[in-house]
């Protein structure tokens, strides 16, 4: 009994967490609405985040109603009697609640001797990435025996501030954290792996991948310039930098046209993944994409 109770913890954590990043989603992609830009593109993508939202609420209330129904008809002096055949759909039915939180959420997990390990994969743009565990040992206080989340990322931080008072948040930010510093590394990787033609000299970034440099090249009209952007991304929950950079190398003013590639350049890397900036570079035989500024 114990065991499918702890699994089922896990399942609701995983869900409830995911819900909790839709309802964040939702939030942003509302204050987006204000600006008068790719209004029908958003109320768009509002509308899919509720529906998803709506279906693993739904999905949380059915599974909720099937392991009370299961539990209730289970007298305490009747655990020893329970067959072997019980036992073995009960940790059947286990399982399809791990699996399902990993369909759902990203986050699967394992019963332990001291608790459960719970695994976080992370995923950008539908590419699935790393994944990294936390084992926690299920005793008042909650605590962390083992993990493998990089030294970078604040867990000491995440833990004291939700681990004892909301496990679900504890998920929901480490998440946030972990997803964000995937896709910002898968960012960084791409650019180097696929676009290594554009780039003059090496990539430069840190642990983290929140700050990125670089120099590039992009051809307008047959003739080649030099740009040097710097990339920052102060808040460590997202993918797209909150500060960007380009300049010209060099100390000599830009000619018109040059100075406009450098603004649109900028206005590109703060509304789209690196690997996307460059390949409308691509695309256009290494000239601006200006249908993609907005």
């Amino acid at each position: 009994m114990e065991e499918i109770i702890l699994s089922w913890w896990l399942w609701n954590l995983g869900v409830l967490a995911h819900l909790e990043r839709l309802e964040t989603q939702v939030s942003k992609s509302r204050k987006k609405l204000e600006e008068p830009q790719n209004t029908q593109a958003l109320e768009a993508r509002i509308h899919e985040l509720k529906c998803l939202r709506d279906k693993l609420r739904a999905e949380v209330k059915q599974r909720q109603a099937r392991v009370k129904a299961s539990t209730a008809n289970v007298e305490p002096d009747q655990t020893l009697e329970i067959s072997e055949q019980e036992i073995l759909e009960r940790k059947q039915e286990n399982m399809k609640a791990i699996l399902q939180a990993y369909r759902f959420t990203g986050i699967s997990g394992k019963l332990t001797s001291r608790g459960v390990c719970v695994c976080i994969s992370t995923a950008f743009e539908g590419n699935l990435l790393d994944s990294y565990f936390v084992d926690l040992v299920m005793e008042k206080p909650l605590w962390i025996h083992h993990h493998s989340v990089p030294v970078f990322i604040p867990l000491e931080e995440i833990s004291a501030k939700y681990l004892q008072t909301n496990t679900q948040h504890f998920l929901f930010v480490l998440c946030e954290y972990l997803n964000a510093y995937s896709g910002r590394k898968y960012q960084a990787d791409r650019l180097q792996s696929d676009f290594a033609a554009f780039l003059v000299g090496p990539l430069q970034r840190n642990s983290l991948c929140n700050l990125l440099s670089f120099t590039y090249k992009v051809k307008p009209e047959g003739q080649s310039f030099p740009f040097c952007a710097r990339l920052l991304y102060k808040d460590l929950t997202t993918t797209l930098p909150t500060d960007v950079t380009v300049t010209s190398q060099g100390t000599e003013a830009l000619p018109r046209m040059w100075e406009e590639q450098r603004a649109a350049h900028e206005n590109l890397f703060f509304t789209k993944p690196l690997h996307q900036v460059f390949t409308s570079f691509a695309k256009k035989g290494e000239k601006l994409d200006m249908s993609l500024v907005s």
